[in-house]
């Protein structure tokens, strides 16, 4: 068994308060959820209004199949127009490895 997990460092447009921020961000962690099935959620710079990082993870029977989904995860987001991806993190860890 491996996990996956992604962090996405992001830069939103023209936000002004954390409502619009939320406006940006939540739809963007659901359309992440139901498209490959991955846990997902903003996890960090939650106080920084133009910036968010979210959080992907996704657990499989091999490296391939991680890399694959977390690597859809990353072309969804970078093509989103509303925000800019800045960094992406991937890492793949076989559950057995201490």
């Amino acid at each position: 068994m491996y996990v996956g997990v992604l962090g996405l460092d992001l830069l939103l447009g023209d936000v002004r308060s954390r409502k619009q921020k939320r406006s940006v961000v939540r739809p963007v962690v659901a359309e992440l959820r139901r498209r490959f099935e991955v846990s997902a959620a903003e996890t960090g710079h939650l106080d920084l209004l133009r910036r968010a990082e979210i959080g992907v993870s996704v657990v499989a029977a091999d490296a391939a199949h991680c890399r694959e989904v977390l690597d859809g995860c990353e072309r969804l987001v970078a093509a989103r127009p509303e925000l800019e991806l800045l960094s992406a993190r991937q890492r793949v860890h076989r559950a057995d490895d201490d």
